[in-house]
């Protein structure tokens, strides 16, 4: 495994995108637990497109626009549908519903997974990525593949919990004013939204 490796994986996931956000909103809405459940989501998220990957069919999806805009629009309307989520729970950052119904940890994990599921830049990703640090003609080569994809994983549940869990560690001082949760949770819908329209005016 190349240091070039681990650090462009360290980058890609340390970026903000949709699942450090879900991350966040987790760890202000229901604390430390609930944000490492939420990146064990985001996590687990990736096995879908790592497995696309391994076996081609990631290859189908960049060659086919028509499966690529499918998904494509199916991951905007999720996000825009957790940004609707967000606006409407005024007790919550959108990673659960009221404290009278709050979501388990199964459900965190599969709204987590769904976040993931539903981008297809990931899989393209993984398609472009994995293969630079694959020797051509090396043997096992899939198993390196997944291998990698592995270690990917682990860092982005180790980056996501450490996003997490330094967010819930102000959550005391941010529920105890309502005004702060008001725009906090303007400020998760906004960027559900901005990342919902930044898929959607991505190409392949």
């Amino acid at each position: 495994m190349s240091l070039a490796f681990l650090l462009t994986t360290l980058i890609v996931v340390a970026t903000p995108g949709t699942g450090v956000v879900y991350t966040l909103a987790a760890a202000l809405s229901r604390g430390r637990r609930a944000s490492v459940v939420a990146a064990v989501g985001c996590t687990l998220g990736i096995v879908p497109h790592l497995l696309a990957t391994v076996t081609g069919v990631a290859a189908l999806l960049h060659a086919s626009a028509t499966a690529f805009q499918v998904l494509k629009y199916a991951g905007v309307a999720y996000l825009l549908h957790m940004a609707w989520a967000t606006l409407r729970d005024r007790d919550a950052l959108g990673a659960g519903e009221r404290e009278s119904a709050p979501l388990s940890a199964r459900q965190v994990i599969v709204r987590g997974v769904l976040i993931n599921i539903l981008n297809p830049k990931l899989t393209i990703f993984f398609f472009a990525f994995l293969p630079q640090f694959v020797t051509p003609g090396e043997p096992h080569a899939l198993m390196r593949m997944a291998g990698l994809g592995g270690v990917f994983m682990l860092a982005t549940f180790l980056v996501f919990a450490a996003y997490g869990l330094l967010a819930a560690s102000v959550r005391s001082q941010v529920l105890g004013r309502p005004r702060v949760m008001t725009w906090l949770r303007r400020g998760f819908a906004g960027s559900f939204v901005a990342l919902g329209a930044k898929l959607a005016a991505t190409a392949r």
